[in-house]
């Protein structure tokens, strides 16, 4: 899986959790949290997606590595 694989998986999972975001914007370093307005449930929602869809398996302890886009790049590459 390529960086922009994952990067398209994750933006994808994104905008079923805030649909209304402008994902086009995101920077590789905004905290996904804040810029989308997350709360924790979205983000456990995220973290269970990005599980679902890439079969990684992502202990709690590990989910502040997925707080910005390029930690999600980086985590699953």
């Amino acid at each position: 899986m390529t960086d922009a694989d994952i990067r398209q998986i994750a933006l994808d999972i994104l905008s079923g959790i805030a649909p209304e975001a402008d994902l086009s914007t995101l920077a590789d370093g905004d905290d996904l949290r804040e810029t989308l307005d997350l709360d924790s449930m979205d983000f456990l929602n995220f973290i269970a997606g990005l599980h679902q869809q890439t079969g990684a398996d992502i202990p709690e302890a590990d989910y502040r590595k997925l707080f910005t886009l390029g930690g999600v790049v980086a985590y699953l590459r």
